[in-house]
């Protein structure tokens, strides 16, 4: 058994209580890259010498635990006890115990960055709780950090410029708290995190149009693990908002291109790791299959309109029935779906 693989047996039995007392699970992915789940959308953070950055921080309403599982994993894996030293010739306050004490670790850093994947609230309510849990990177300018006060009493958050606009609008309701939203944006197709963070390079990707206009793809370089959003899910099919700017189309789009950053191990097995936004761990075959299932789909639906027929008499067609059962739900069912994909592609 390697060490990594004991390693992650190890955490994974340190968070089984926790996951079980409080419907938090914390998953090891690969390397530093671990999965968060229990708090409506999936949290994916990479934990080092830099601290933690966390892609999307749930719904909210588990968020000290969510904060408190990201804590013990800085805990547990940056922290770590340095082993005794032998003391030879010890004097005065000289000791094996006091060898060990000097020579242990950095304690642990706090929560440095959010990247949100969207404006959904499943993917952004806890944003503020997260972020007053953190503290940004000040670089040693002590002087930039009084004058700036409470802006580096907690972690940024980084997002589409997009993102940032959904969030504070106040048309549909309340807009977000300013500790919420994002204070780094980007409106480029790709955006470069400026610096390595624990130890690798970050790459965000922005889809044109999938399930809004400010979804984004989330590349870990090294650890070769891609956190998607709402983009690939294993429960349900795409909530894509067209009036947003989703479409059915962009969402095959942004398939197409996680797949193109994937790597297989073996065929379509293993290799790239990725982490939806709702659902199981995956890999390039999973995210394969439910491009296909689209693809299908979409092709059903846009054959029926050819032949001239209405979105009722589509949705009597039933092109999603075999599909239903994998991915239909209560709040999004299959007719659903297909009004969705209709509109999309008469539009």
């Amino acid at each position: 058994m390697t060490k990594q693989i004991l390693a992650a047996l190890i955490l994974v039995g340190a968070f089984a209580g926790l996951a079980s007392a409080q419907d938090v699970r914390v998953t090891p992915v690969r390397g530093n890259i671990y999965m968060i789940t229990g708090d409506g959308g999936n949290t994916t953070v990479s934990i080092g010498g830099d601290g933690a950055l966390m892609v999307d921080t749930g719904a909210g309403q588990k968020s000290e635990r969510l904060v408190a599982a990201v804590q013990q994993l800085l805990k547990n894996v940056t922290a770590a006890p340095a082993p005794a030293k032998p003391c030879l010739g010890c004097a005065g306050n000289a000791s094996p115990y006091f060898n060990t004490i000097t020579a242990s670790p950095d304690p642990a850093k706090p929560i440095r960055y959010i990247i949100n994947t969207s404006a959904r609230p499943e993917h952004v309510g806890g944003n503020e709780k997260v972020a007053l849990a953190g503290r940004a990177i000040t670089g040693g300018d002590i002087v930039q950090e009084i004058l700036a006060g409470a802006a580096y009493e907690r972690a940024p958050v980084f997002a589409h410029e997009n993102v940032l606009i959904a969030m504070s609008d106040s048309s549909n309701g309340k807009p977000a708290p300013s500790a919420a939203l994002p204070g780094e944006v980007y409106n480029r197709p790709l955006y470069k995190l400026s610096q390595f963070i624990n130890g690798e390079g970050i790459q965000i990707f922005h889809p044109e149009s999938a399930i809004s206009d400010g979804d984004s793809i989330v590349f870990f370089r090294y650890s070769d693990v891609i956190s998607t959003g709402d983009i690939f899910t294993t429960t349900n099919y795409p909530m894509f908002d067209a009036k947003k700017g989703g479409s059915i189309q962009g969402v095959i789009d942004a398939l197409h291109q996680i797949l193109d950053l994937s790597v297989a191990e073996n065929r379509s097995q293993g290799g790239t790791m990725i982490i939806p936004g709702h659902g199981r761990l995956c890999d390039s075959a999973d995210v394969a299959y439910y491009r296909d299932m689209l693809t299908i789909i979409r092709d059903r639906v846009q054959d029926l309109m050819k032949k001239g027929r209405t979105l009722e008499q589509v949705k009597a067609a039933k092109a999603t029935m075999d599909y239903d059962g994998r991915y239909a739900t209560k709040e999004w069912t299959g007719d659903m779906f297909v009004e969705a994909v209709y509109n999309s592609l008469k539009k």
